[in-house]
Parts: C-alpha cells; sequence; structure tokens
C-alpha cells in the first residue's frame, strides 16, 4: 500500500504543467508550437486584400507603392525582431515604415534625391540613425554595395536577413527623367539586364538561406502580353536564388486610377482581344545552395 507521503508527491506532480519550449526557424519569431495562434499570416498562393492600409505612418502619397499589408506579410513570416530588410527600391518608405511597426530595421535604396528628402521627413532623427537608413543612390551600380556595407556596419550586422525588390515595371509607369532609372530603358531586354544587375547587388548583401521577395506584374504593350514577372524569376534563379512560391495578388481595389476608368479599360479589352490585368505576383526566393539530384546510371 502507497504512503502518505508517495500519494502526496504523485498528486503535486499531476498539478504540474509541462512547459514546452518555443519553438521557431531561424528566419522568424513564430512559435510553432501554439501555430494556430498565427491566424494573420497567410500561407496560401492566393492573397487578396480590400483595400490600401492607410494607417500606422502609411498613405498614398506615391505612385507605384505596394501595399503595406504585403510588407507585414512578408516580414513577420521570414524576419525576426531586429533584423535588417534591405529594399533596393525604397520609394515612399512603404518596408521602412513597416519594419518599425513589426520592431524591424531597414536600410533602403532610393535612386531620386528629392524623394529621398521627402521620405526622409516620415521618420524621426533617432530613427534615421538607429533603425532606418536611406541610402541615395543607383541600385544597379555595384559600388552601391560598399554603401550598403557601411550602414550594416553602424546598424551591427554583416549582412540583411530580408532582401526587397519591387522595381518598375518596365516602362509602365516614368519615374523620373534618370537613365539609371529601371523605366527608362530602352528595351524590356535592358530593363531585365539591369534588374538582374540590382538583384545580384541585393543577393551579395542577403544573409545565407535568409529570403528575398520580389513584388512585380507583368504589362501589355504592342498586342502582346509581356511576363515581366516569370523573366525576373528566371534572373533571380539564375544568380543563385531558389524560387519558394509565387504568390498572385488580386489589385482590385489597391489602385484608384483603374477604378475611376473601368468602363474605358473593358471597352478597350473588348476592342483589343485582351484581358485587363487584376493581379501582381509576390515571388519569394531564399538564398541556399541547392542540392543537385544525382542521376541514376
Amino acid at each position: 500500500m502507497p504512503s502518505k507521503k508517495n500519494t502526496e508527491q504523485k498528486q503535486n506532480i499531476s498539478h504540474l504543467k509541462v512547459v514546452k519550449k518555443v519553438l521557431t526557424k531561424p528566419y522568424n519569431d513564430i512559435d510553432l508550437n501554439n501555430w494556430k495562434l498565427y491566424e494573420n499570416i497567410k500561407t496560401g498562393t492566393w492573397w487578396e486584400f480590400p483595400s490600401r492600409e492607410n494607417k500606422n505612418g502609411h498613405s498614398y502619397d506615391y505612385h507605384g507603392n505596394f501595399i503595406p499589408q504585403i510588407a507585414t506579410q512578408l516580414f513577420e513570416r521570414y524576419t525576426k525582431k531586429n533584423d535588417i530588410v534591405l529594399d533596393m527600391f525604397f520609394g515612399s518608405g512603404t518596408s521602412g515604415i513597416e519594419a518599425l511597426n513589426l520592431e524591424r530595421r531597414c536600410i533602403g535604396v532610393e535612386l531620386k534625391e528629392e524623394l529621398v528628402q521627402r521620405v526622409s521627413e516620415k521618420f524621426t532623427p533617432r530613427d534615421l540613425v538607429v533603425n532606418v537608413n536611406i541610402i541615395q543612390g543607383d541600385s544597379a551600380n555595384e559600388q552601391i554595395k560598399d554603401k550598403i556595407k557601411d550602414r550594416l556596419n553602424i546598424m551591427g550586422r554583416e549582412c540583411a536577413q530580408f532582401l526587397v525588390l519591387h522595381p518598375p515595371y518596365d516602362d509602365i509607369i516614368k519615374f523620373s527623367d534618370k537613365k539609371e532609372d529601371l523605366s527608362n530603358c530602352a528595351t524590356t531586354e535592358d530593363f531585365y539586364e539591369l534588374f538582374k544587375k540590382v538583384a545580384k547587388n541585393g543577393y551579395d548583401m542577403l544573409e545565407q538561406n535568409r529570403f528575398a521577395g520580389l513584388i512585380i506584374g507583368d504589362k501589355y504593350t504592342n498586342s502582346r502580353h509581356i511576363s515581366l514577372g516569370f523573366e525576373c524569376q528566371r534572373r533571380m534563379e539564375e544568380l543563385g536564388f531558389v524560387t519558394k512560391a509565387v504568390i498572385v495578388k488580386n489589385i482590385t481595389g489597391n489602385e484608384k486610377a483603374k477604378g475611376k476608368s473601368a468602363h474605358l479599360w473593358r471597352y478597350r479589352a473588348l476592342f483589343g482581344g485582351y484581358n485587363i490585368f487584376e493581379h501582381e505576383y509576390i515571388m519569394i526566393f531564399q538564398k541556399t545552395k541547392l542540392k543537385k539530384i544525382k542521376s541514376k546510371k
């Protein structure tokens, strides 16, 4: 017959709860032991948002910036707190604003001097030193890597932990009159080659085994559909990136201009035999060494 002491010990032990160790991947803070709590994080390949986020520092003040919800999804899924996001087409600063909102940091490269000045005003002087570094320069120029390295050194890192690439969609929108601007390329082939140089610089500045996000859409010109997204994907794979996902994002409701001229676009589509773009791509890549499959003799 068990002693009274042993019985009391068993009763005490039965009330103890086993605390599981937090289980996370090396590239994010998601606790996989409680994965059901992260319902906000999308894991499918179809993303739809009813409208553009215009709170928490975000505003639609620059045509061509991607919606903040994309940055939220990518940063929560592929970065940890205090990680550094490198955005090679910084634009109006969406990546920097959302990095701060999520307790990450950001380095942004922007070609246009006047835009750098305007976007800098969105951040506090302290944030511009500690958390957000904006570099005015040409993302396709190999020398930009020296400037990025200097900023990384100031922020205590050797490499960035996530890469954002949101280039112009070829010549659909002219963003400046600078010859270095990808939207001013003479041909689409020139656009691809210049994009590849930007992606190469980003690849070199990205930490091994970490991820990159390419946000891009296609275009229609000269009665032909041009697959900008998949052509840029191919060039990123040529650099050594491995494609992890191709996400289709519905853009209906996220672009103001098209809503005002919907009937005109519909007429043009019916007249010209093409379909109206209602989506863009979010392509996820990883900088990793791909294991080659050995062929059997």
